[in-house]
């Protein structure tokens, strides 16, 4: 009889999720192996939940785990979370491998309710086997590697809740994403939570409230900067530095609108491979349809277009 192989589809990673084709690197098996210590200590805290995904990522480095809870939590639940974690961690609970025959492996994860887990099976798993693991009664699909047991797991931090939409599709389920981050030893996640405490003080939202260089208002909306008085001068400044290091360096300045009609970025490709990251056309009765431009590269090649040119004029440095 033929051993069962688990095959899981690995072309399709579901980027959104961080990636989840096996690694060699120790440090991403901790964090990957410390983000099924996080799984295993919600689902034992709050019964009924159900995980979906939680890969190891490296930016910010770390992990995360998103959960379909049956109430919503906060980060202030994040302590009582990381305390059961270290108390499993302290059982030196193994990771355990094992390549269940599908139906087994979709019987196990019905059982405990994971309907995500399931939805992956079907997905993303082709063959009669399915790669899990066990750390104790938790059950996860995965590939591994992890490390040997969650006494390997020492030096590990939450930090942060935020929502993700299941297979980040809005018109999924919103879960939760729990991030944390793990390192080999206490000393460096000491020194990476140092780090993040001295780059907070420099966050440029703080600096930039505090000195009074820009204020940020819901009504006008998020990323919108309002600037002060102090703030416009030092833009002011350095728009003036940019231009002039532009002109010295053989630009010439133009000004072309901030709008143009939508076929000039359909010739351009824009409108084609990058629609769902530019705003929705300016639609007029006469069918006129203007965009906001996400770039200034075809409105630059039509200036380059207004008269004849020469090999000669080339290269033609163009900047606004």
């Amino acid at each position: 009889m033929n051993p069962i192989k688990a095959v899981h589809i690995l072309d399709d990673p579901m980027p959104e999720y961080g990636d989840h084709e096996p690694t060699d690197d120790p440090l991403q098996i901790l964090r990957h192996s410390t983000a099924h210590l996080l799984a295993a200590a919600v689902t034992e805290l709050y019964p009924g939940t159900k995980y979906a995904i939680g890969p190891a990522i490296k930016e910010p480095p770390g992990f995360y785990y998103d959960f379909d809870f049956t109430k919503p939590i906060s980060e202030s639940d994040l302590p009582a979370i990381e305390s059961r974690m270290r108390r499993i961690a302290q059982e030196g609970r193994p990771f355990e491998k094992e390549i269940l025959p599908r139906e087994k492996a979709i019987e196990e994860f019905r059982k405990r309710g994971q309907d995500y887990k399931l939805e992956l099976i079907a997905d993303k798993v082709m063959g009669d086997g399915v790669s899990v693991y066990r750390t104790g009664d938790f059950l996860d699909l995965c590939l591994g590697p992890h490390v040997n047991s969650t006494r390997d797991l020492k030096a590990f931090k939450l930090q942060r809740v935020s929502g993700a939409y299941w297979r980040g599709d809005e018109k999924k389920p919103q879960l939760t994403r729990i991030y944390g981050t793990a390192w080999q030893s206490q000393k460096e996640l000491d020194d990476y939570m140092k780090f993040l405490e001295e780059a907070e003080k420099r966050d440029h939202k703080k600096l930039g409230k505090d000195l009074k260089l820009f204020a940020v208002d819901d009504r006008v909306g998020p990323g919108l900067p309002l600037w002060l008085p102090d703030g416009a001068t030092i833009r002011r400044e350095l728009e003036r530095f940019i231009v002039d290091e532009e002109l010295a360096r053989g630009y010439q300045h133009v000004r072309t609108p901030d709008v143009a009609r939508l076929d000039l970025f359909r010739q351009s490709g824009h409108a084609q491979l990058y629609a769902e990251y530019m705003y929705p056309p300016m639609k007029f009765e006469d069918g006129e349809e203007l965009e906001l431009r996400p770039v200034n590269c075809p409105h630059h090649i039509v200036v380059y277009q207004t008269e004849l040119r020469s090999y000669r004029d080339l290269p033609l440095r163009i900047a606004e």
